[in-house]
């Protein structure tokens, strides 16, 4: 009935589909069935007809010229009479696609310290352990979908139409071209083709510009001749039709594209505060598809952007803060368009920045306090964009969520990123530029919430909410597929998909609505789904599900065939396929026939059905031989039947020898001129041709004169520096390769040879490889392995591990550990495992990857040695009781068939042991009295039989609520907060169950105290089964309480006793509340609170006591008493210079309560200096060496303000300079010749200058100097040297103030000129 065709050898990492040759190059015909093959292994394997004529390329089913080896097409040998041009086409394929890609060895020895030789292998066949290249990745998840998936008819049997090509939805195209849409389809007969436009009959032989392909529904729409593209513009379907359907398009949108020009626009300057935030804005013309947007200056620099300066997702350009700098360049948005390739760009913002520091020193760029140091005043961050607190996003599942925060502030916020109730996802969420935007890919609805962003600076933070809303347009849940069925047969057609909102399902038959259709008496609609029952040759038609919702549609066409064919073979007869031992393979028997016939596999034409064990046979019959063995070689037949007949096909399985280096190249290091032997030896099937190659640096090596290449070694003669790297020594056959690579290391002539290995980094060891099982006994094996490279590091540990492929497949437990100096261990093994091993090799720096598996082996069988331990019996429900196991493992079960034997009775009761035998883990006995004990035992059994005799184990059936309550219950208060308890035992017959224990519960009903409110939260406390008295604490005092008591049992709470009341009496108060000490003033400290929270009685006052303290100097302790309704108090302060430490409590009649201390705040002029230090401070003042000190100081100054004002009383003349008309520079004073003084007419008194308390004269800023005025060069001298120029005072454009005279100055100018 179906087609369900595998196709080709495949592997466990996935298939690969080697298109057929051109009929012209290799072959007179062509296979109507592409050949899949491993990508790892050979395809590596060939496939010979079965003629006998090894060398023709006839009659094959797959074009072997190029047989995908690892990473390339290699031309095998037996095509080597294939035409001049299929030649050039698979030398051509070996270039491009080399079989040693300098990407995929770069892959193969990334990070690889180079010792004594390495190498990498892969599978058993030993091939580069390369990745594949992503689309190989794809060609396998297509294979696995073709073991399942649609249903094929071979072309010559009719069949309605099926679309097979089509345009997208929504289809843009360039308006400089033609306009081309999309329709193919096959069938048989051919199907005719017509078209629809906004949903009426398009007549394409009504225009003249319009034309449809041959042999095809393709729409060419030419403008040659003239016409405007948009007045095609619109809503497009195709309808393929024979005489036994019709197939639909999809509704195809033409756009055609558009790029409209920027409008002009002319820009004023930008001004702006430096520090400031900015948006430039882009508004691009809107294009069809959006233009692409970015920024660059008007000279076509790009704009240099950071997390200060960025572009939005909308296109503008942020600035968080606006610095002098950006004044340098302009600013113009640019927009490139996708089809019309032409960029359009914006007029340019240029930028004029208004700074209080003029000067753009770029050495404050890189300032620790740029901001400061530029004198711009820092703030917290605020948001450019999105506006205001919170935002909301609406986003479709399978497209990617792009949530942008863009702050302004000083200095620059950062941005982080956070979803509310939850992570964000790690694996599809990324952050770009610079962390202002989140990008979660392909949405799902679990990525919908509360995002918030986080912009922080030094100054304070802000957030933003963004609620995410994920919808979704309509997608497959289960897509109809074509239904094949026979004469009489039922079958369904099933279209299910899901949305948000939830989409709704049309079915059309032959692109009608299926209402308005022809009634069938064989069809059933419900909902989603059409059922046909007792179908014939006249139910033929093409059905489509049209599933929409607001978002977008799906459409799908799936036809329904009546067809009475016996089976048929779809692939070559009599194949040859060469695989390498050890390797995963396929074999392939597509097949076709309806009913749908039944396939069966046998090897050699004899035994029974091949199926189980080594052998899986699928559903579309492909059979894999999970690991191939040398006695796995021979012919294998698949058999197809059905109730008109049956077909059967060969293929014959050759298994090759992997081939392997065993004598590897080793790292060299050689001197300049020396010859230098690199060995490579291999051992490979002798039925394989072998070719040995080598690489240098991962390319191909050229063997030039220096160089002799032998079978097993390369020679480098007259070593020169250019010849130092890396070389890889490359073995292959038609099916497989290995790899080898050692290193070389050139020395100049008096350079003395150092240990290159010592300087190489260590990483984690290669995987072990090669693994072998030897000494095959009943409980034992022998596993040896080759270590693989330990990159500088030495293997200290080897840890073997096993799988079992009937409890646990695919899991692996750890078996032994051995020293990293062994490769060869035996292990010991239990009855009735399929074993299979791997080795993990452990150095200082870490593991390394598993090995690959060795080959299964399988221990006999035995009885088993031990029962399932945890053996329990409980009740689940008061009528039953659950018997439970910790179930034994695959290295326990000793044998196939592991099953329990359950027993069970009552104890005491000397009746029969009931016995069942259980599959899983549990077994539950029903119909039993509540709370019983039983005997239980528990006994492994398998197919050679029963385990030991198991040990008895107690358990109780379920249990039931207990029905009596303690009796006799007995409160007395102890104190204000604790009650003792005291009650009677309950008979054990009433409890049903197990006595967990004797519960109170009990609540506060009231206070005492008039118009506070309590809570009536119920509390409990617990006792012992074995105790008949207690202690409730933690009560409340001065309330009124009720307590009950139950039974506790396993079941839960029995009756309630009857309600006792107690009261507590009064206890001391809680701690007053919110005791605060405030100082108006030096002289005062006011002291507030609030009455307790929990006043435990009638408060009769409050105590406070309080205590200066200086340092650790304290004064006498003060003590006052308040009323109860005073909260307020006052303390005048005696001492300036000390604290005050104040201790308050409530008072009941009890006594006092809990106290709170608070201190008062220290005095305004106190920072950080403790009171050790005030009185060292007025210790050292009182000390004649201070005194005598300071006085020195005074004598000081007053000696330099003397000479300083004799030295302004001299005349106001000034020395002739030595060089005459040489305009006076900053530098002058400075010169011994060249300094001068002047005369103050007015004699002012000195001012502007102080002296601090650590003797220091500080400069005020209306000192002068005439330094600030001698930069323009205009003073001159006359001949005597008197001054007659005038002071030209130049300053700074952005200056508001200066000095406008040279008057009142300081006596630090004194002191200068004296210096």
């Amino acid at each position: 009935m179906r087609w369900l065709a595998a196709r080709g050898a495949a592997g466990d990492s996935g298939e690969v589909a080697a298109t057929a040759a051109d009929s012209t190059d290799c072959a007179p015909s062509r296979s109507p069935s592409p050949r899949r093959l491993n990508w790892r292994e050979a395809s590596h394997s060939s496939l010979i007809p079965g003629t006998g004529r090894g060398g023709n390329c006839t009659g094959r089913l797959i074009d072997l010229c190029a047989a995908w080896g690892p990473g390339a097409f290699l031309p095998s040998a037996h095509c080597r009479r294939a035409t001049p041009g299929a030649v050039r086409k698979r030398l051509k394929e070996v270039e491009e696609l080399s079989s040693i890609p300098k990407a995929h060895v770069e892959q193969l020895e990334r990070a690889r310290a180079r010792g004594l030789g390495s190498r990498e292998r892969g599978l058993v066949p030993r091939m580069a352990r390369q990745q594949p290249p992503p689309w190989v990745h794809a060609a396998f998840l297509l294979l696995l979908l073709s073991l399942g998936g649609a249903i094929e008819i071979p072309m010559d049997l009719t069949q309605p139409p099926t679309i097979t090509k089509q345009s997208v939805k929504d289809h843009i195209v360039d308006p400089r071209d033609n306009i081309l849409i999309e329709c193919e389809a096959k069938g048989n007969p051919a199907p005719s083709f017509h078209w629809t436009r906004n949903s009426r009959f398009f007549n394409i032989a009504k225009d003249p510009r319009v034309s449809m392909r041959r042999r095809s529904g393709t729409l060419v729409i030419d403008f040659r001749s003239g016409g405007r593209p948009e007045e095609y513009e619109g809503e497009y379907q195709c309808f393929a039709r024979n005489k036994f359907g019709t197939a639909l398009s999809n509704r195809i949108r033409l756009q055609v594209s558009k790029s409209p020009l920027w409008p002009k626009e002319n820009l004023d300057p930008v001004v702006v505060q430096e520090g400031a935030p900015l948006t430039l804005q882009c508004n691009p013309p809107p294009g069809l598809p959006s233009p692409v947007i970015f920024w660059m200056s008007s000279s076509m620099e790009p704009i240099t952007q950071d997390k200060r300066v960025s572009q939005g997702h909308n296109g503008d350009l942020y600035f968080s803060n606006v610095m002098l700098q950006d004044m340098q360049t302009d600013y113009s948005c640019n927009a490139r368009f996708h089809f019309t390739h032409t960029i359009q760009q914006k007029n340019p913002f240029t930028l004029k920045v208004l700074t209080n520091h003029p000067y753009n020193d770029s050495s404050l760029r890189n300032h620790p306090d740029m901001y400061s140091a530029r004198g711009v005043a820092e703030r917290t961050p605020s948001f450019m964009y999105p506006q205001g607190t919170s935002s909301s996003q609406m986003v479709l599942r399978g497209m990617d969520l792009l949530l942008e925060c863009i702050a302004s502030g000083v200095p620059t916020p950062d941005i982080a990123w956070y979803k509310k109730g939850g992570d964000l996802p790690s694996d599809k969420a990324k952050f770009e530029n610079f962390n202002k935007a989140l990008r979660i890919t392909n949405v799902s609805e679990e990525d919908s919430g509360e995002y918030f962003c986080l912009a922080s600076n030094k100054m304070g933070s802000i957030r933003h909410t963004i609620s995410v809303r994920v919808k979704a347009a309509p997608y497959w849940l289960d897509e109809p597929k074509n239904l094949i069925l026979a004469p009489g047969e039922d079958g369904r057609l099933v279209c299910r998909a899901n949305g948000n909102p939830k989409p709704t399902v049309q079915w059309m038959v032959n692109g009608e609505p299926l209402q308005s259709a022809p009634p069938n008496p064989n069809r059933e609609v419900a909902g989603d789904t059409i059922i046909f029952r007792d179908t014939q040759i006249s139910s033929r038609a093409v059905y489509q599900c049209n599933t929409s919702n607001e978002h977008g549609y799906l459409l799908a066409n799936a036809f329904v065939s009546v067809l009475d064919v016996p089976p048929r073979m779809l692939s070559p007869r009599n194949q040859l396929m060469r695989v390498i031992l050890y390797n995963r393979t396929r074999l392939d028997c597509p097949f076709f026939g309806s009913p749908i016939p039944t396939l069966r596999w046998f090897k050699n034409g004899q035994g029974s059905n091949l199926d189980g064990g080594n052998y899986h046979v699928y559903e579309n019959g492909s059979l894999e031989i999970k690991m191939i063995r040398k006695e796995d070689q021979g012919i294998y037949t698949c058999v197809a039947t059905n109730i008109l007949g049956k077909a059967e096909n060969q293929v014959r399985l050759e298994v090759k020898d992997p081939t392997r280096i065993f004598r590897m190249p080793e790292d060299q290091v050689a001197k300049r001129g020396t010859a230098v032997q690199l060995e490579c030896r291999v051992k490979h099937d002798p039925s394989l041709r072998l070719t040995v190659s080598w690489l240098k640096d991962d390319e191909p090596l050229y063997i030039g004169n220096r160089m002799k290449k032998e079978d097993d070694s390369l020679t480098i003669f007259g070593v020169a520096e250019r010849d130092q790297g890396s070389y890889t020594c490359v073995a292959s056959t038609e099916l497989d390769q290995d790899l080898a690579k050692a290193y070389l290391t050139v020395l100049a002539d008096q350079a003395t040879p150092t240990n290159r290995l010592a300087a190489l980094p260590k990483g984690r060891p290669d995987r072990p490889r090669d693994l072998e099982l030897t000494d095959l006994a009943e409980r034992s094996v022998r596993l040896t392995w080759i270590p693989g490279d330990d990159n500088n590091s030495p293997i200290t540990d080897y840890i073997v591990q096993f799988e079992e492929d009937q409890f646990q497949p695919g899991v692996w437990h750890d078996h032994s550990k051995f020293p990293g100096s062994v490769n060869s261990a035996v292990l010991q093994l239990s009855p009735y495992v399929n074993y299979q091993f791997r080795v993990i090799a452990i150095n200082e720096v870490g593991s390394s990857h598993p090995s690959l598996p060795s080959e299964r082996y399988r221990t006999s069988g035995a009885p088993p040695e031990s029962n399932p331990s945890d053996v329990k019996g409980e009740g689940t429900r008061k009528n039953n009781m659950e018997i439970t196991w910790t179930p034994m493992n695959a290295t326990s079960a000793f044998g196939p068939n592991l099953r329990y034997i359950v027993k069970w009775r009552r104890r005491e009761t000397r009746e029969t042991w009931n016995n069942v035998t259980v599959w899983g883990s549990r077994y539950v006995v029903g119909q039993t009295p509540v709370y019983v004990p039983y005997e239980i035992r528990v006994q492994a059994e398998n197919d050679f039989g029963k385990g030991p005799e198991p040990d008895t184990v107690i358990g109780y059936s379920g249990e039931d609520y207990p029905r009596a309550a303690p009796t006799d219950v007995k409160v007395r208060v102890m104190n204000s907060t604790a009650i003792g308890l005291q009650w009677n035992r309950v008979y054990s017959d009433t409890v049903q169950g197990q006595l967990r224990e004797y519960r109170a519960y009990y609540w506060r009903e009231s206070s005492l105290l008039k118009n506070l409110w309590v809570s009536q939260k119920r509390q409990q406390a617990s006792f012992s089964s074995d105790r008949t008295r207690g202690v409730v604490g933690r009560l409340f005092p001065y309330s009124n309480y009720k307590l009950e008591m139950v039974v506790v049992n396993g079941r839960g709470d029995g009756p309630r006793s009857e309600t006792k009341e107690f009261t507590t009496p009064e206890g001391v108060p809680s701690a007053p509340r919110r005791f605060r000490v405030r100082q108006p003033n030096l002289e005062t400290i006011n002291l507030e609170w609030d009455h307790p929270e929990h006043p435990n009685g009638i408060l009769t006052g409050y105590t406070l006591k309080y205590v200066a303290f200086n340092g650790t100097k304290l004064g006498k302790q003060i003590a006052e008493n308040f009323s109860p309704n005073q909260t307020k108090f006052s303390v005048q302060r005696s001492d300036p210079v000390s604290r005050y430490r104040f201790t308050l409590s409530a008072r009941t009649q009890v006594g006092s309560g809990e106290a709170v201390t608070e201190e008062s705040p220290a005095p305004p002029n106190e920072a950080t200096p403790t009171a050790a230090y005030t009185n060292n401070q007025a210790d050292i003042a009182t000390q004649g060496w201070f005194i005598g000190l300071m006085c020195a100081i005074a004598l000081l100054v007053l000696i330099l303000l003397i000479v300083c004002f004799i030295k302004r009383s001299r005349g106001g003349k000034y020395p002739v300079r030595e060089k005459k008309d040489v305009p006076l520079g900053p530098e002058d004073p400075k010169e011994e010749d060249g300094s001068f003084d002047y005369s103050d007419e007015d004699n002012k008194p000195l001012q502007g200058s102080q002296t601090s308390l650590d003797g220091t004269i500080k400069q005020q800023e209306s000192d002068d100097s005439l330094v600030d005025y001698g930069e323009g060069g205009e003073g001159q001298f006359n001949e005597d040297g008197s001054f007659i120029g005038q002071y030209t005072v130049k300053k700074d454009k952005e200056e508001t103030e200066g000095n406008e005279s040279s008057e009142a100055t300081s006596p630090v100018n004194a002191i200068y000129s004296l210096a």
